[in-house]
């Protein structure tokens, strides 16, 4: 079982995504990989295939997270949010294991 949340600004975010597409079934994505200025960092992808059978699914609002096994150990208790300021719009992660981040946003490292 894992922790991870999507608030509902982000789930508001996705379900509009999906139907400016006329995808109902659309998806976010969210995997960690290794690179950016800081040792990893977060890709999101909007999908329509379905999960695999071992990704982990969070619901809310009608709204899907997607996040495979491998970067769950990254990410375990992270909120994914969708953030809308001066700077732009960006679905974000608030993430508990983040050591340090970059000022990108999309880079941190691990607390080991």
């Amino acid at each position: 079982m894992t922790s991870l949340q999507l608030t509902p600004s982000a789930a508001k975010r996705i379900r509009f995504l999906a139907e400016k597409q006329a995808q109902p079934d659309l998806h976010l994505r969210l995997a960690v990989d290794s690179g950016g200025c800081s040792g990893f960092q977060y890709k999101f992808k909007l999908e329509q295939t379905a999960p695999n059978a071992d990704d982990v699914v969070i619901e809310e609002g009608g709204a899907k997270l997607v996040i495979d096994q491998a970067s769950l150990p990254f990410i375990d208790g992270s909120v994914v949010d969708f953030i809308s300021d001066l700077s732009g719009e960006s679905f974000q992660v608030k993430n508990p294991m983040a050591d340090s981040s970059c000022g990108c946003g999309t880079s941190f490292t691990v607390k080991m």
